[in-house]
């Protein structure tokens, strides 16, 4: 197990640092601008190990505009519509970033942010980077101070572990993911149609035309997005004739707040796999939709539409505005909590 760290430059006079972590397997870089996940290299079936994530070498790259590559999402993940919600009979207006709602934080969330290093973590089956944030009350227009943390910590079992905590000194809503895009083939296919994807879910959440949870959930049983058992998701695709792509969010099955399985991922000429568990009600599946090629990697792949796919755990987009949906409101003396493992295997296993 190695961890190593190394300068990455500045951002607002705050120095910006990239960890990377090996485990003679694989290997991850963790960049402290965004809590970003840079790379995570896995070898395919004839050990070669290649970056399966869409990502950047330079830091500069994340500060310009990208489609939140591999960021820490937050105060809140997805949407809350026309950006407001109420706590206690008080109702608070956020930024609307994307019209008429409030996506991703805002304007400048947290993956636009320098998050400074609490610790490193290096113990007998793991290592890791512990990042905080301190979230400032009224930030986007969310009420309270939050003090944040996210950890990310690599084991001799192939997995990394994404756990993330906040706190707060006024009552506030929170939901926390990680938007990295994967891609398998390592993009060496520029889409992600023949990877074969299955979801722990049986319920996926309506949206209106502002892609927002009616509150209605959807059965799944035979459907385009009905990926119970693991099929192509290009199947899936051809079948979602009106749409763009996937951009959905499944209900996990069985959830009960403990680390259960929610996705498999596989992509059988490379020969990887990889599974997504979670101690959250709801995994959002976008397929990047908008990607157009414009976007290019620093070995001048381009990301084209398609050309990956993001497993984005949490609570379920507009969460505060559903009675009920799992509720998002934490108040102070509470404790905010979430934890979402990728493992990585190889696709016979």
């Amino acid at each position: 197990m190695q961890l190593s760290k190394i300068s990455a430059g500045n951002f607002h006079d705050e120095k910006i640092f990239q960890f990377q972590l090996s485990n003679g397997w694989m290997k991850v870089d963790i960049l402290s601008y965004g809590a970003t996940i840079m790379s995570v290299e896995v070898p395919d079936r004839l050990g070669v190990r290649q970056n399966v994530v869409a990502g950047f070498h330079s830091t500069e790259k994340y500060m310009q505009p990208h489609p939140y590559l591999g960021c820490t999402i937050g105060r809140f993940a997805n949407r809350i519509a026309g950006g407001k919600f109420a706590i206690d009979g008080r109702t608070y207006q956020l930024s609307v970033n994307e019209p008429p709602n409030h996506l991703h934080g805002g304007h400048y969330g947290f993956d636009k942010k320098a998050w400074h290093v609490i610790n490193t973590i290096e113990e007998e089956d793991r290592i890791g980077v512990r990042f905080g944030y301190v979230s400032k009350n009224g930030e986007e227009g969310y009420p309270g101070t939050l003090q944040v943390t996210a950890a990310f910590t690599l084991t001799t079992a192939n997995e990394l572990h994404l756990q993330y905590t906040a706190t707060t000194d006024k009552a506030t809503i929170v939901n926390l993911t990680n938007h990295a895009y994967f891609n398998l083939s390592a993009f060496q296919s520029l889409t992600i149609h023949r990877h074969l994807l299955k979801l722990n879910a049986a319920f996926c959440l309506q949206r209106d035309k502002h892609q927002v949870p009616t509150g209605v959930l959807q059965a799944l049983q035979d459907g385009a997005l009905d990926f119970g058992t693991a099929k192509e998701i290009g199947e899936g695709l051809r079948l979602l004739r009106d749409e763009n792509g996937i951009d959905h969010t499944f209900v996990i099955r069985n959830y009960n707040g403990s680390l259960i399985p929610a996705a498999e991922l596989t992509e059988n000429i490379s020969g990887r796999k990889m599974k997504v568990l979670t101690d959250q009600p709801g995994i959002h599946i976008y397929t990047a939709n908008f990607w157009n090629g414009q976007l290019r990697n620093d070995d001048e792949i381009p990301f084209e539409k398609h050309g990956a796919i993001a497993l984005e755990t949490g609570f379920f987009p507009d969460a505060p505005n559903h009675p009920n949906f799992a509720g998002t409101i934490l108040k102070p003396g509470e404790v905010y909590r979430s934890t979402t493992v990728f493992k990585f295997l190889n696709a016979e296993d």
